[in-house]
């Protein structure tokens, strides 16, 4: 039986305001079995966290700050995440990481900020969603300076180089392959094939990015069957055999987090 994980979605941004419960349908329809849900920042939180509670077996929160709300602010925000996560258990620490593409004003806030979360991973024992545009390397570096054994974690919206796909596999990260693997010159054609099947997990960034035929419009859920369809094709595999390695990873990557009672705060 074929199903799917979208590991990273922000399905309760405000693109999906007038239709979220139709994204939902059309995702469930789709035969996605599991939604995770990366925080942004403070502003996000109360969102996420209703429409987990909607949907406690399908959706499953992560909290964190993400590189691009990282401010002279940072410490007020990062103790809001701090706060969440001696309450109760979530999937991931993210989305967090770095990005050089919008604004380096804040670069050495944003450094600060990932080592902070990063010992939060260990301590919590959970993996880290960590967005890295335009700072893979920066971000690579970050890594190896805060890693120790056990630290996992995925490579959101992944569109590096196989040698840098081999750095993040052999740290024991995972690689989030999204949308951009349908792009006509999206970089990931030549890649794609040469990850093993245990390296990478699937991913939407809804509202973000969305696949061909979708492109420039707004992403859903329901799309990641459009990415898979293009994955399955570049490693010459079938959809059956790409659904069940891929399940292998999402769940060994989210391991500690079985779906409902994650959405309800309790542990086994």
């Amino acid at each position: 039986m074929i199903t799917w994980t979208d590991t990273h979605a922000h399905l309760y941004a405000e693109e999906f305001d007038a239709d979220r419960g139709a994204a939902v349908a059309a995702a469930r329809e789709a035969s996605v079995g599991r939604v995770i849900l990366p925080n942004v920042d403070h502003r996000t939180i109360d969102r996420m966290m209703e429409l987990e509670l909607r949907h406690p077996d399908w959706c499953v929160a992560a909290i964190g700050l993400h590189p691009c709300s990282v401010k002279k602010d940072f410490e007020r925000e990062l103790y809001q995440v701090e706060s969440w996560l001696s309450k109760r258990k979530f999937a991931a620490i993210g989305e967090m990481g770095t990005d050089l593409y919008w604004d380096k004003t804040f670069w050495p806030q944003q450094q600060e900020a990932f080592r902070i979360q990063a010992r939060w991973a260990i301590h919590y024992q959970l993996p880290m969603i960590i967005h890295c545009r335009e700072s893979m390397d920066e971000t690579l570096a970050l890594l190896k300076e805060v890693y120790q054994p056990g630290l996992t974690g995925v490579f959101h919206c992944f569109t590096g180089s196989v040698e840098q796909a081999q750095t993040i596999t052999g740290l024991g990260f995972y690689l989030g392959i999204g949308g951009v693997s349908t792009f006509k010159n999206g970089g990931l054609e030549a890649v794609i094939p040469e990850l093993d099947l245990n390296s990478f997990v699937l991913e939407t960034d809804s509202p973000y990015l969305a696949p061909v035929p979708h492109r420039g419009k707004r992403n859903q859920p329901s799309y990641l069957t459009l990415i898979a369809a293009r994955v399955a094709q570049l490693r010459k595999i079938t959809l059956e055999e790409l659904s069940e390695a891929t399940e292998v990873n999402a769940r060994s990557l989210f391991k500690n987090q079985p779906v409902k009672n994650v959405a309800l705060g309790h542990s086994n």
